[in-house]
């Protein structure tokens, strides 16, 4: 399996809190930086092959990462586009093996790795079925399958909140691609690379996977960052 993480973005949300450094750069403790925590963990459980698309102060991200032997892409137009544009860039990785895509943003305890790398049906998208009315992403799942997607979803329309996080396995990879090829083609540039899946759930199944009680958390809020720092502190 190979893993590709999207970095790209500004993360205007946070920022004003982190001195205008990517989210993904934030120290989680002990000196650890999210991303780089997330590259090691990828490594040890077996993936070698990891690329990460930069964008907003690509330079930060580079630099954290020089030892790690990841691949980088890149986009320019990050301040004008959405994480699609990221996929776009990054087209080239989607090819020869299974794929774990994810927000680079997003931590996950070790165990959620060993879970959802472990999952068969595909495509699928890791969903928390504790976070209802917090919810940023919410999906309406049942049964396992994504019906309904949005933000704007009622809380009896909510099943859970989306992780961040999906996994492409090779025999699907070349219909993805299709797709992500005619919506940039259409100037559908806006929008996130989830919009590629969202757009194909109603010709196939596109599967949602529950990981609750695993800890995660993506760093959207500054509460975010201090729910990591309070997960990591314990260990």
């Amino acid at each position: 399996m190979k893993a590709l993480m999207l970095a790209a973005g500004k993360g205007t949300r946070i920022s004003r809190y982190l001195n205008g450094k990517p989210k993904c750069t934030v120290d989680i403790g002990n000196g650890m930086h999210l991303i780089r925590y997330t590259v090691d963990m990828l490594r040890k459980k077996g993936i070698e092959d990891i690329a990460v698309v930069t964008g907003y102060q690509h330079q930060v991200i580079t630099a954290l990462l020089s030892d790690c032997n990841v691949k980088f892409y890149h986009t320019p137009f990050f301040d004008v586009t959405n994480s699609i544009a990221s996929a776009w860039f990054a087209k080239e990785f989607f090819a020869d093996d299974d794929l774990l895509i994810m927000n680079a943003d997003v931590f996950c305890e070790e165990s959620l790795y060993d879970e959802i790398l472990g999952i068969e049906v595909n495509p699928v998208m890791i969903y928390d079925s504790t976070r209802i009315e917090e919810a940023d992403y919410k999906f309406f799942c049942p049964e396992g399958k994504i019906i309904k997607y949005g933000k704007e979803l009622s809380k009896e329309e909510t099943t859970g909140e989306y992780v961040g996080i999906a996994i492409l396995k090779k025999d699907f990879l070349p219909r993805f691609v299709q797709r992500l090829e005619e919506m940039i083609d259409r100037q559908e540039h806006g929008v996130w690379w989830e919009n590629v899946l969202y757009s194909m759930s109603a010709e196939e199944p596109i599967y949602a996977y529950d990981i609750m009680p695993k800890f995660w958390a993506e760093v959207d809020y500054i509460e975010d960052y201090q729910r990591i720092q309070k997960f990591v502190k314990k260990f």
